[in-house]
């Protein structure tokens, strides 16, 4: 008697675990697939967009022209990008974009001064740059005018921590089978820069 009453008993104990394992699983199946939706519509709604990311990040200006730029060089806590790299028809190469400062003060471009006398006077500037092509073995100078002031930008008052300014600068014109140049500025890495055609 007892041992039937012990199989019946575990028996029924097995038909209910069964029954409840099936109605679990059939939950955590059903459950799941919602809560999975749920969280992909959740992270897909709160996620920002890029262009969100950028805007809190700084990106437009801690990093200008970054999508159409022609090349960018860093260099203690400074960005200088370029943006354009045209001929011009009197035999000049005109070289534009954005300088940032991402350095702790206001920073003056003094260790972008030339190290030519007659181009010291214009204090903090790009007077110094300069490019090289290096196919043809030449270097070219930033061009000046007759009072010795150099076709660049003068950073007149320096730049303030976060700001960002347009600058130029005007060099010789390689030859036109010249495609690229290397411009170097003190204290930065050498950038590559493709040029464009005369217009």
């Amino acid at each position: 008697m007892k041992m039937r009453r012990t199989n019946g008993h575990r028996a029924l104990t097995a038909v209910a675990l069964a029954a409840g394992m099936a109605f679990a699983v059939a939950g955590c199946g059903g459950g799941g697939d919602d809560e999975g939706k749920k969280e992909d519509a959740g992270s897909s709604s709160s996620a920002p967009a890029p262009d969100e990311d950028k805007g809190k990040d700084g990106g437009s200006s801690s990093e200008p022209g970054q999508s159409g730029s022609l090349a960018t060089v860093q260099g203690n806590g400074i960005s200088l990008t370029v943006t354009s790299a045209e001929r011009d028809q009197g035999g000049f190469l005109t070289l534009s974009g954005q300088v940032t400062n991402n350095s702790s003060g206001r920073w003056i471009g003094a260790e972008w001064i030339s190290d030519e006398q007659e181009l010291k006077k214009n204090g903090g500037s790009l007077a110094g740059a300069s490019l090289v092509d290096t196919a043809g073995k030449k270097k070219y100078l930033v061009l000046r005018d007759t009072q010795g002031r150099c076709l660049c930008t003068k950073f007149q008052g320096g730049i303030g921590q976060g700001d960002t300014i347009d600058w130029y600068a005007q060099f010789p014109a390689p030859p036109e089978d010249t495609a690229k140049v290397q411009l170097q500025l003190p204290t930065m890495p050498p950038a590559s820069v493709a040029l464009s055609g005369s217009e």
